[in-house]
């Protein structure tokens, strides 16, 4: 099956970028000025769309010019994560093959279970927390940024100049968002943060159990078949198969092509589908849909 032909503008995705960086300035200023809560909401709400347009950007979207689709994204609205840091890791994720892989997949949230058994107490029960789903909500944020950031640190010191020119060029897109907080914003730099920590908090619910250990790689994937606000917030990346499969589809065409193929794609994947996530939350607030040791890992050869 080919892929849907891509028009030279996707002007849906610019639509909902202008409205995001609208609704980002009305957020730090007069929203921010007339009741402060309200601001930091919509604030939180604003970077979260910007990272899933900022993933939309890695794909090749909206221009074709991948220069300019990075500089449409340019602001680190989320303060923390540096774009070109996430290209690197998030397209090295896209190697089906490796994925849930402890070591070779970047975004895989299973550990090998050697290293598990080697864990103080304290960072297993820390880890079994962020496990759950309210876990991940509310410390997952800085259990994957330290992650994150101390593997980069790592291999900074090992001399991978590619990951230390990802931290620099983040510098400038960090300072505008400073910039703009400082010289401009009625909301304080605090508040700010909290927005800043609830957009990655929310964003961890889309990749709470986006994929699963399997023996084969078609059956790691998942289909969360849910029509309403995070799947607009997540641009449709809850049918993650469909994504995974077509990954230079635009976000807006990904439910029709589920609808028209959905056994396929469930056939692909072996039935790994949720129909909400109002369902995802029921089952996984507080328990654990996984454990952390990944449960078939093998070793390396």
């Amino acid at each position: 099956m080919t892929e849907p032909s891509r028009h030279s503008v996707e002007w849906p995705t610019l639509a909902i970028l202008a409205l995001v960086y609208g609704v980002w300035v009305m957020a730090t200023t007069w929203a921010a000025a007339v009741w402060l809560p309200l601001g930091v909401v919509l604030a939180a709400w604003a970077a979260a769309q910007h990272a899933s347009l900022t993933h939309e950007v890695i794909h090749g979207h909206p221009f074709r010019d991948k220069r300019l689709n990075a500089v449409l994204v340019f602001p680190a609205l989320t303060l923390v994560v540096p774009y070109l840091r996430f290209r690197d890791t998030h397209l090295a994720h896209h190697q089906d093959a490796i994925l849930t892989d402890p070591y070779d997949d970047p975004e895989s949230n299973y550990l090998d279970p050697d290293l598990w058994d080697r864990l103080p107490r304290w960072q297993q029960a820390v880890l079994a927390v962020n496990n759950t789903l309210a876990g991940r909500l509310l410390i997952g944020p800085i259990v994957g940024q330290v992650a994150f950031m101390a593997a980069d640190w790592r291999a900074i010191r090992a001399g991978d100049r590619r990951v230390l020119a990802g931290w620099l060029w983040h510098i400038p897109a960090l300072a505008l968002v400073i910039w703009w907080l400082a010289a401009v914003a009625a909301m304080p730099v605090w508040a700010y943060l909290i927005a800043a920590y609830l957009a990655l908090s929310v964003l961890k619910i889309r990749t709470f159990l986006e994929h699963q250990a399997h023996e084969r790689a078609r059956g790691r994937t998942v289909i969360i078949e849910d029509r309403g606000p995070l799947a607009l917030l997540f641009l449709n990346n809850n049918l993650h198969v469909v994504h995974h499969m077509h990954p230079k589809v635009p976000w807006y065409r990904l439910p029709a092509l589920y609808c028209a193929n959905r056994e396929r794609y469930l056939g692909r994947n072996g039935g790994y589908m949720y129909r909400s996530y109002a369902e995802i939350f029921r089952r996984y607030l507080f328990q654990a849909k996984d454990p952390v040791p990944h449960p078939l890992w093998r070793g390396r050869d």
